[in-house]
């Protein structure tokens, strides 16, 4: 198997869900099926969080891309704090799931406006604003924000992959978080960073 197909797991308790899911992945050769499962919806709720977390530790390259009807800011925040590399809607078409995939798939983060929205409306409490990040740092979270990889950010800014890596480690530490994900949700938040024009 050539080494940038795509391996996907589909876990669903909707058998036609599931199917729907099949079809349209398998339409993609950079995209291989690998398996899929069903559950109880609520087993699905409250075991989804720790499947991701353990999934997350014990297999770090592998990223995870929550898809569910579940929008309420309580679940998705968890399920990105586990370290989920985003949330898509089951409503979301087609093409928005397959841009997800490849999204996460190479590095990216995708949090729909809707459940941006959510968990901007939470109400939870936020760090103090990161005022110590550098220039470059805000500009790496920047494009973080907009989604981009490792590799895009280097591209955009003309610096290494390697530098890139270092300043996400120094952004995460300074703003007390374990993902990029994590940073996007706290630097909008916090007003660091702007929404890109998309979701506003």
């Amino acid at each position: 198997m050539a080494a940038d197909v795509i391996r996907v797991l589909v876990v669903d308790d909707h058998a036609l869900h599931r199917d729907g899911i099949r079809q349209i992945l398998g339409q993609h050769p950079d995209i291989q099926l690998v398996g899929e499962a069903e559950s109880a919806e609520l087993a699905l709720v409250l075991i989804g969080i720790e499947a991701t977390r353990r999934i997350h530790r014990d297999h770090p390259g592998t990223r995870v891309l929550v898809v569910t009807a579940y929008d309420d800011e309580e679940y998705i925040r968890g399920a990105l704090e586990a370290g989920a590399s985003g949330h898509l809607s089951k409503a979301a078409p087609g093409r928005q799931l397959i841009d997800a995939v490849r999204a996460v798939a190479a590095g990216g983060t995708v949090i729909e406006p809707v459940a941006l929205t959510h968990l901007l409306a939470g109400g939870h409490s936020i760090p103090p604003p990161a005022t110590q990040l550098t220039e470059r740092e805000r500009a790496v979270l920047e494009l973080l924000a907009q989604g981009l990889h490792n590799k895009q950010v280097a591209t955009r800014l003309g610096i290494s992959r390697r530098t890139v890596e270092r300043h996400c480690d120094n952004i995460y530490d300074k703003l007390g978080v374990g993902s990029r994900t994590e940073a996007v949700v706290q630097a909008i938040s916090a007003k660091l960073v702007s929404l890109p024009d998309d979701q506003h």
